[in-house]
C-alpha cells in the first residue's frame, strides 16, 4: 500500500501521523506520481492548525500541495506525459505521501538539470510571486520594493522583477543582505527609518511594492512611498488590505483570484523550471526530512526556525 501523512483533528503538529492508504488510481486526465520530494509550505501548517477556514473533518485528511516525482501510471486520454517522466506537481492535495494522483494540468516536466527538491519547492511560492508581479504590471522602468525579500516568495519576486527589467529594493535582516545582492536586489534593513533608507537606496521613486511579511511597518512604508495604491499588494494582510486601499493576493484575501491570475500562477512553474535548468534562477533549499517527520517540519516552519524550503522525502 501507499503511505501518506494524515490528520483527523485540527491541532498542533502532533496530530500528524503516517498511515497506510489505498494505492492511488489514475482516472481520465490524471496520472499517478511516485513522490520523490514534497514541499512544505506555511499554508500547510495554517490548514492543520485551523488558521485557514476548512470544512469539518469527517475522515483522515491529507496534507501538501506541492511535490515532485516520477510518473508511474497514466489514465485514459493522457498524452502529455508518459510512465517514467519526471514531473513537478502543484495545486494537488496530498503530496505528503509516497504516491499521489494528479491532474495533468497541475504537472510540469522536470528536466534532469532540476532536482526533485527544487521541483517540489516551486508551485506555491513561485506561483504567488509571478502572479503578483504580473497583476501589478511590474516591468522596465519600475522600482519595486519587496518586503521580506529573503523569504521564498520574496526571493522569487526579486528574480522575476529583475528579469522583467525592474530595479528592486528588498528588505531583510543584515545576515541576508549578501544573498539579496546576489539575486539582483538592493538590500535594506528593517526597523525605524525604513522609508528614508529605501529612498536613499535608489535614484528615483519607488513605483510599486509587494508585502511578503505583513507588518504594519511594511504597509505604512509602502503607503508613504507610493501614491498609487493599486500598485501596492500584500500576500499576508488579506483580511484588512481593503482598509488601506491596497490589493491582496492570498493571505486570507476575501476576494478570489481571477481566471487570469490563476492562469499566471499555473504558468509560473514552467517559467521557473526553464530558468532553473539554464542556471538563471535560484531556489533556496532547506533541510530534507523523512516523510514520517512531517510534524517536525511543521514545528520548524511555525517557529521560523528553518532557512530555505523544507522538503519531505518518502
Amino acid at each position: 500500500m501507499a503511505r501518506a501523512i494524515v490528520y483527523t483533528e485540527i491541532g498542533s503538529p502532533d496530530v500528524l501521523r503516517l498511515a497506510d492508504i489505498p494505492d492511488p488510481v489514475a482516472g481520465p486526465g490524471e496520472v499517478v506520481v511516485r513522490i520523490e520530494a514534497a514541499g512544505v509550505n506555511p499554508l500547510d501548517a495554517k490548514l492543520r492548525g485551523g488558521k485557514r477556514p476548512s470544512p469539518p473533518i469527517t475522515e483522515p485528511r491529507r496534507l501538501g500541495l506541492d511535490g515532485a516525482g516520477v510518473v508511474e501510471s497514466i489514465g485514459d486520454g493522457v498524452t502529455e506525459f508518459a510512465v517514467g517522466d519526471r514531473v513537478a506537481i502543484g495545486s494537488t492535495n496530498g503530496t505528503y505521501a509516497t504516491h499521489v494522483t494528479a491532474k495533468v494540468e497541475n504537472l510540469d516536466l522536470l528536466p534532469d538539470a532540476v532536482t526533485a527538491a527544487e521541483g517540489a519547492s516551486l508551485s506555491i511560492p513561485i506561483g504567488t510571486a509571478y502572479q503578483c508581479l504580473r497583476s501589478l504590471n511590474v516591468g522596465e522602468g519600475d522600482i519595486l520594493l519587496v518586503h521580506a525579500g529573503s523569504g521564498a516568495v520574496g526571493q522569487a519576486a526579486v528574480q522575476f522583477a529583475v528579469a522583467a527589467g525592474a530595479k528592486v529594493v528588498a528588505t531583510g535582516s543584515p545576515a541576508r543582505h549578501e544573498q539579496l545582492r546576489e539575486l539582483g536586489a538592493i538590500p535594506v534593513a528593517y526597523g525605524d527609518g525604513l522609508a528614508d533608507r529605501v529612498r536613499a537606496a535608489v535614484d528615483g521613486d519607488i513605483t510599486v511594492a509587494l508585502d511578503c511579511i505583513g507588518t504594519d511597518e511594511a504597509i505604512n512604508t509602502s503607503l508613504e512611498l507610493i501614491e498609487d495604491r493599486e500598485r501596492i499588494a500584500t500576500i499576508v494582510r488579506g483580511p484588512d488590505a481593503a482598509s488601506f486601499g491596497i490589493r491582496a493576493f492570498s493571505g486570507g484575501s476575501p476576494k478570489p483570484l481571477t481566471d487570469q491570475e490563476l492562469a499566471w500562477r499555473a504558468e509560473a512553474v514552467g517559467v521557473a523550471i526553464k530558468l532553473l535548468a539554464a542556471g538563471e534562477f535560484q531556489v533556496e533549499l532547506g533541510i530534507e526530512l523523512p516523510l514520517a517527520e512531517a510534524a517536525r517540519a511543521h514545528e520548524l516552519i511555525e517557529a521560523h526556525a528553518a532557512r530555505g524550503k523544507i522538503t519531505l522525502i518518502p
